[in-house]
């Protein structure tokens, strides 16, 4: 399956409803014949099963077909159907033969033709050049040639780029590297780690079991590495070779050498495990350094000032500089942790994310290393879940329960309510007659047992004797009055912000340096900021791409150093290329340091409001002039 086929299956699980071929196009970049041929091509490989469904509204996904089709094809990048399968392949073939191998046998034994394998030979050239290895030819005998550890970096590089699909799947490794009991190592090991008191990282363990059965794989084809290979820049944490040596002859029935147990130990001190998980805070404090509980507690500083975000917590510091300190070693040796949940994370929580890149921007400047969104996205899980904790509720829906008096039915029905939604729902008064002025009620909802009353959308009824389904009712309306409290709040900020000559309708700007800085010298002309302002917000887009939705980027700088706080804003019908997205809207904004507490609330309900689809393919449609985007805009923040 192409990358383009894998993006419109990705798409089409994005949305429950229709997708019109249009649609499809614009996010893929190509024409709606071409949309067809995806689709034609895709139940093509996945028949009898029907995968996709296609009517006059356009194609939707058979989520049950496609969950049958994903178990029943390989997924194991051993397949060599693909041009990309086949160059992971031939790296696995060349590196089990350290003497070369024959061209015209690798042609016969992929069955391609020579041409196939001299263009797939090219194009796997400069990926084994930047791993740091060498492909040689000696005549018609093609030879990987390179230290074993790097080729093992490639190996697992390339496995995930082409294996995995979000978290990467414990049985696809199985069946890639002959790991008959994998899974089951995973429970010891976990239960090894906790023994010893360690918090297990879940998001990069798997990312580690792969390195364990390619070095089991290849110690059992007598591939080792040598011990001068081994950058040993973190010392292996005590116990945890020896148990893991254990642990590996115990499943595999192989024995690594003590420098493939060093470095998988390493690998584990780096990317799964964190010091001092069952220990009092006393004891963890004693396991940071001094060094990067410095830096840390200077960006907490820093991340007081730019965002008026409280971090200042000891143990958060201090659980916070240890990841710090595996995060520099990792960014020392270029050998970064996946994070699945990196596109979700961003597009979630925009405001946390942005914390996270200002975080990762200030280790980058101390230590001179790069950060990528996937490192970012576990600096955001900390920040996230402190404040999560930390946070106060928000402020409690009001309720009026209107229940006819009889007996003790009220006080239950009241107790079951507070029971179930307490920290959500305040139940100002409780009206246990039949004869009611409804409008002198003045609570946000009225949740009442009495049928047939009015039906307006602030009003719930329910049984006398709540059911789940009542619950559930009661929630959507304390949602939904959330909701627009909250969409209230944007529309009087957000409306503030916009001007009619900070508004263009298909910008003709090609790349997201230009863009901004075509938008950018719209607001510089209008004394809103300097040429400063727009190098800071590409050095930040540099960082991480500011495309939060799938139709929205955001390119900002981090510092607020606006004149006033303003948005420069591009509407276009046709999608723009932004990084690995192709966004529709464009919003430079520029914070002023006056307005850093309207920063927060603004940030993350500008963008929730554009990752609604059909409310952005409305903006765009009806978006001809600066008016007529207002008008649309408002429309979608009422809704």
């Amino acid at each position: 399956m192409s990358d383009r086929h894998e993006r419109l299956l990705a798409y089409l699980r994005s949305d429950a409803g229709w997708v019109t071929a249009s649609e499809l196009a614009d996010h893929l970049g190509v024409t709606t014949r071409s949309v067809r041929s995806y689709v034609t091509a895709v139940k093509g490989l996945a028949a009898p099963l029907e995968v996709i469904e296609s009517s006059t509204n356009g194609y939707r996904l058979d989520r049950e077909a496609y969950a049958s089709f994903l178990s029943a094809k390989p997924t194991s990048p051993g397949d060599t159907g693909s041009p990309s399968d086949r160059i992971y392949h031939l790296v696995r073939r060349l590196g089990d033969a350290p003497e070369g191998l024959d061209l015209y046998d690798l042609a016969d034994g992929m069955f391609v033709s020579e041409s196939t394998i001299e263009s797939d030979l090219r194009k796997l050239r400069p990926e084994v050049e930047s791993a740091g290895l060498r492909l040689l030819r000696r005549d018609n005998r093609v030879v990987l040639d390179g230290p074993e550890h790097r080729l093992r970096r490639l190996i697992s590089r390339m496995f995930r780029d082409e294996g995995a699909q979000g978290f990467l799947e414990i049985d696809s490794i199985e069946r890639e590297f002959a790991s008959s009991d994998l899974r089951g190592f995973k429970t010891d090991l976990i239960a090894m780690l906790d023994g010893h008191g360690y918090f297990v990282n879940e998001y990069g363990i798997n990312n580690v079991l792969l390195h364990v059965a390619i070095a089991v794989d290849r110690a059992a084809k007598r591939q080792l590495p040598s011990s001068a290979e081994i950058d040993a820049r973190h010392e292996s944490v005590a116990g945890v070779s020896t148990e893991l040596d254990a642990l590996i002859v115990a499943r595999f029935g192989v024995a690594l050498s003590p420098t493939d147990l060093s470095y998988l130990a390493s690998l584990l001190t780096t990317r799964v495990i964190t010091r001092g998980y069952t220990a009092t805070q006393t004891d963890v404090a004693s396991l940071a350094v001094d060094r990067e509980l410095a830096l840390v507690r200077s960006i907490v500083e820093r991340v007081a000032e730019e965002y008026l975000v409280d971090l200042h917590n000891e143990e958060f510091i201090v659980r916070l500089s240890l990841h710090v300190s595996n995060l520099i070693a990792r960014a020392h040796d270029q050998s970064y942790s996946r994070n699945p949940m990196t596109r979700s994370i961003k597009t979630a929580y925009p405001l946390i994310y942005e914390i996270a890149v200002f975080i990762a921007s200030e280790i980058q400047r101390s230590e001179h290393v790069a950060i990528n969104d996937d490192e970012i996205s576990y600096i955001a899980l900390h920040v996230g879940s402190y404040l999560e904790r930390q946070s106060k509720r928000e402020e409690r829906v009001t309720c009026a329960i209107v229940c006819p008096n009889y007996y003790d039915m009220h006080t239950i029905l009241r107790e079951r309510l507070e029971a179930a939604l307490g920290d959500q729902l305040h139940v100002e008064i409780v009206i246990t007659r039949t004869d009611i002025d409804w409008h002198a009620l003045a609570t946000d909802i009225v949740v009442t047992t009495l049928p047939d009353v009015r039906t307006t959308d602030d009003t719930v009824v329910i049984q006398p004797f709540l059911t789940d389904d009542d619950v559930d009712a009661v929630r959507r309306a304390v949602r939904r009055v959330r909701r627009q409290r909250r969409r209230l709040r944007l529309k009087d900020d957000l409306l503030l912000f916009f001007d009619e000559s900070l508004f263009v309708r298909n910008l003709e700007v090609d790349g997201r340096e230009n863009i901004i800085r075509a938008l950018g010298e719209r607001m510089v002309a209008l004394d809103i900021i300097d040429t400063d302002y727009v190098a800071h917000a590409i050095d930040r887009e540099r960082m991480s791409s500011t495309a939060f939705t799938d139709s929205l980027a955001v390119p900002h700088a981090i510092g607020m150093t606006a004149q006033r706080t303003a948005i420069c804003i591009a509407v276009n019908e046709s999608p723009i290329e932004w990084g690995d997205n192709r966004v529709n809207v464009v919003a430079l904004i520029a914070f002023s340091a006056s307005d850093r507490t309207t920063f927060q609330s603004l940030f993350d309900q500008f963008v929730s409001v554009f990752a609604e689809r059909d409310d952005v393919h409305r903006i765009i449609r009806g978006s001809a002039d600066f008016p007529s985007f207002i008008e649309e805009l408002v429309r979608s923040i009422d809704k």
